[in-house]
């Protein structure tokens, strides 16, 4: 499904009328009429470690505070075409990564940056923004721990998964949930152990959300973050 057609709730769009009107996301009548040559990134860091990092898209850096794991930034809107990413620390400009990306016409993008610093990586992904019902939340799962093993999204307590087999680097496609607050088990999918929780996250109607599993399943040092469940809300 295109995912800039009309049948999208004012509040998921997230392109306004002109692509000359330099304003943020958010927002919009059904009846604005969107610029079909428009693309859309986001940036996680979903790195394992406690370093922080600003972000540059061809030249132009496009956060305003350091990114902190777990952290994430909004759709940046950009004409459809191809870019560098660059990924630095907050007290110098030199590259830790660069990756050339190419934005897509009409779709919307997530980036997340993967693996220690000294190895880093980047997994870019598709976003299917799409509402089949405005009456429910969607989630998609996605294994970012270097370490972990395949793994299974389910509901705190239940016996059957809500995503299955997901290795490193893969991401579900969203999934439908009533809206509301939830616990989750990232689980083994070979054994069936837990292996973390993400307790009390609340999911609400017509938006969409990242159920992230990141850091390491055995971290070497305190700068290492341990294994999480993390829930981002996608905007």
């Amino acid at each position: 499904m295109n995912n800039f057609n009309s049948k999208f709730l004012p509040f998921r769009l997230h392109f306004i009328v002109a692509a000359f009107i330099a304003l943020s996301f958010g927002a919009c009548k059904k009846t604005d009429t969107v610029d079909p040559t428009l693309s859309a990134l986001r940036v996680v860091n979903a790195s394992p470690s406690a370093a922080t990092y600003n972000v540059y898209l061809s030249g132009s850096q496009i956060n305003s505070a350091e990114l902190p794991f777990a952290g994430s930034l909004s759709y940046v809107q950009k004409t459809a075409g191809a870019y560098s990413l660059k990924f630095t620390t907050g007290s110098s400009v030199e590259s830790l990564l660069t990756k050339s990306i190419t934005m897509s016409q009409s779709i919307y993008q997530s980036f997340f940056l993967i693996n220690k610093p000294g190895a880093l990586d980047g997994l870019y992904v598709n976003d299917d923004l799409s509402v089949a019902s405005a009456d429910k939340a969607y989630i998609r799962f996605v294994n970012l721990s270097p370490d972990a093993p395949a793994l299974d999204l389910a509901k705190t307590g239940a016996t059957s998964a809500l995503i299955t087999n997901k290795a490193f680097k893969v991401a579900s496609g969203f999934i439908s949930i009533d809206p509301g607050t939830y616990s989750f088990d990232a689980k083994d999918t070979s054994t069936g152990l837990v292996k973390t929780t993400l307790s009390s996250a609340t999911f609400i109607a017509g938006y969409h959300y990242d159920v992230i599993c990141g850091g390491l399943v055995n971290p070497a040092n305190d700068t290492e973050r341990a294994l999480s469940l993390q829930s981002l809300l996608i905007k």
